[in-house]
């Protein structure tokens, strides 16, 4: 099989999730760099990547990497690369999207330009042809430049991979589903283990928990670019990774997974986006006011994404987060995992987070706290 070296980003300040996620499927990964790890795998893992990663954004085929420092320097390294081993004579090819940090070259638009201009001479050179019709499979190209080094990647993705294709209606304020699967898996817990989000919205965070809990992988139920480009991965080949996808799912698994909302609205919303995500059995969500949040059972994990404020006054915020803390304390032995930008978390909550990351929602720069329980006792122990 053909070998590439394939470039995933993620959400910055996951990487590691989404590390522990490739070496999980057995792949080679070669670096490990802001928003993105870079790993070495073949046609299956193109497929096998885009199926079963849920902390990634996408998964890219790397054409190339080069020096550039002026326009002249991106046009000829973007000329070098070999496009015509992956484009069709007839293939639609545009750079979606480029991102600049610390380079000399910095307008996203300019760039774009200029790199189209390249992978047409090239192609032109390689084809023996002045036009080119561009009426078949798309191949959407992604650059990257870091400190004047541009990486070049073919997107094999479409849609970013946080679309699953369950959610069909949102929240005002939606967690994007690989984020909301990152924060679970930055905890310890498991499907043996209560786990309740007071702030569901449209259900994302216990909806993800539930489909790790019956090892439903994200993308079973949508479609990806590459799929059309048969001439890179073979159409068996995707076949063969939904089918395995297939045989891993477990609707045995009974996980206690709850979503609570104060709007009736948001409950139904996202009792149909877990319908439509074919776990609605794992889940029991319900309209329950924060004020109102307790549980009998013990060991168990709070994992949300509340307000942050931008529907709510200052007074008001700082009343919500202090009944959280309030609540959580109530909770015998439970951790409390939040993701917020509200900047006197820890203070209304009343308690100084064991840890917290930095995390961003999309632009946003929030943080991850993470208030941990004590560790239940081993089976067999008192």
């Amino acid at each position: 099989m053909r070998k590439f070296e394939l470039i995933v980003p993620c959400h910055f300040g996951m990487e590691s999730v989404l590390k522990k996620e490739i070496d999980d499927l057995g792949y080679d990964i070669t670096e490990v760099a802001d928003g993105r790890v870079t790993f070495f795998g073949d046609e299956e893992a193109v497929c096998r990547a885009n199926i079963f990663l849920r902390t990634a954004e996408r998964v890219l085929i790397k054409i190339g990497s080069f020096h550039a420092e002026s326009f002249e320097e991106l046009f000829q390294g973007t000329k070098k690369l070999p496009w015509e081993e992956y484009i069709p004579v007839n293939g639609k090819f545009w750079v979606a999207k480029a991102a600049s940090i610390k380079s000399a070259l910095f307008s996203p638009s300019a760039i774009q330009s200029i790199m189209k201009k390249a992978m047409v001479e090239r192609m032109k050179e390689a084809y023996h042809i002045e036009w080119f019709p561009e009426d078949g499979d798309s191949f959407p190209v992604r650059a990257f430049l870091m400190k004047d080094e541009v990486t070049v990647g073919l997107d094999t993705t479409g849609e970013s991979l946080h679309k699953r294709g369950y959610r069909r209606l949102t929240a005002k304020a939606p967690i994007a589903e690989n984020l909301a699967a990152a924060l679970i898996m930055l905890t310890p817990w498991n499907k043996s283990r209560i786990l309740v989000d007071p702030f569901c919205g449209s259900g994302t965070i216990p909806i993800e928990a539930a489909m790790m809990a019956a090892s439903v992988a994200p993308g079973m139920h949508r479609t990806f670019t590459a799929q059309n480009w048969k001439h890179i991965v073979k159409t068996e080949l995707w076949n063969e990774a939904l089918e395995d996808a297939a045989e891993l799912i477990d609707m045995t698994a009974d996980p206690d997974i709850q979503g609570y909302d104060i709007d009736d609205g948001m409950v139904e919303i996202a009792r149909q986006n877990a319908r439509l995500a074919g776990v609605d059995k794992l889940i029991h969500f319900q309209r329950r006011d924060v004020e109102k949040l307790s549980h009998p059972k013990k060991y168990g994990f709070l994992i949300t994404n509340p307000p942050y404020g931008e529907r709510l006054q200052d007074n008001e915020l700082s009343a919500l987060y202090r009944t959280v803390g309030e609540r959580y304390r109530e909770l015998d032995s439970w951790s409390l995992y939040l993701i917020t930008s509200y900047e006197n978390a820890e203070r209304d909550i009343g308690r100084k987070a064991d840890k917290n990351r930095k995390v961003y929602n999309g632009m946003l720069k929030a943080y991850y706290y993470q208030f941990l329980g004590p560790k239940p006792p081993r089976a067999g122990k008192r």
